[in-house]
């Protein structure tokens, strides 16, 4: 522990400005990743282990476009189009038919796929960590707010997942799609009664949640490796997201993923060898004092 350097930090304006804008980043990044798991879970009721694999699947699939074409945004359209469409399948095979299973049952069978996908990456990319890099339509000198260094690509990140999540918001809370979405989630037999193809919006659902995690995965490609396993590590810091910020809760997520950057972010100068387990230390005391997150749920209702 080094609180010496944590209390300078916080008393200088450049490390201050840069490590606020770090944990921003970090945080739309998992916000990114974890809505489209909350919201497949208060949609569905299914919690989906294997998410993390559609992040990895769309870190890969930015990176092959990306050095076919040089350009970035075709990658993130690229990343984005093909795990959605991998969500359709996903649901159509796997979540359908284990929907009414026992919940053990669709672990084994998230885990399977997840080990299943990572080896199928590894015969199309390789074992070997691989590196996106900074697009080059990027690699411009950084910005400078009070002495602190702000990267123009972390800029782009932040606009980027920030306009996602204004986007999921607008999509749930101001479309017929969405409110007819949410009936699906809160009465599912009474909206099956009424006309409405449950099966549909189920693969609608998966479809946008594994998007979500594709393109967090493109977004994140330039300042992470990619290599096969990726998802688990992914998976995990998710559910942190969700369980803190309550399971089916988009904006619960916001903040919690903000509030687990920040602590990463800062974290990693006041308690460099303990930065994880600082953000798990979070997780276990939101649990013991709000145990259904900070934003409550209602109950599904069958």
């Amino acid at each position: 522990m080094d609180f010496d350097a944590l209390t300078q930090c916080l008393s200088s304006a450049p490390c201050l400005v840069t490590q606020f804008t770090s944990g921003l980043v970090i945080g739309l990044l998992m916000f990114l990743t974890a809505s489209g798991l909350t919201l497949v879970f208060g949609v569905l009721g299914i919690a989906n282990f294997a998410h993390g694999a559609f992040y990895m699947l769309g870190a890969y699939m930015a990176y092959t476009v990306y050095t076919r074409t040089e350009s970035y945004l075709l990658a993130l359209a690229a990343a984005a189009v093909f795990t959605a469409a991998c969500g359709i399948v996903f649901e159509r095979w796997v979540v359908r038919p284990l929907k009414e299973a026992d919940v053990m049952m669709q672990l084994v069978a998230c885990f399977a796929l997840v080990l299943i996908i990572d080896d199928v990456a590894k015969l199309i990319w390789g074992p070997a960590a691989i590196s996106l890099g900074v697009p080059i339509s990027m690699r411009v000198p950084p910005m400078q707010f009070q002495g602190g260094v702000v990267p123009v690509f972390y800029l782009v990140l932040m606009a980027i997942s920030a306009g996602f999540g204004l986007a999921i918001w607008w999509l749930i809370t101001r479309t017929q799609f969405g409110l007819t979405m949410r009936a699906v989630a809160e009465l599912p037999s009474m909206a099956s009664a009424l006309g409405k193809n449950v099966n549909r919006y189920a693969s609608a659902v998966l479809a946008l949640g594994c998007g979500l995690a594709g393109v967090a995965g493109a977004l994140a490609a330039p300042m992470r490796a990619i290599l096969p396993g990726t998802g688990f590590s992914i998976l995990l810091e998710s559910f942190v997201v969700v369980v803190i910020g309550g399971m089916g809760s988009i904006p619960g997520a916001l903040v919690a993923a903000l509030l687990l950057g920040f602590t990463r972010s800062f974290g990693s100068i006041g308690f460099p060898l303990f930065t994880e387990g600082l953000m798990f230390l979070f997780m276990v005391t939101v649990l013991v004092l709000r145990p259904q997150g900070l934003f409550a749920r209602t109950a599904r209702t069958h």
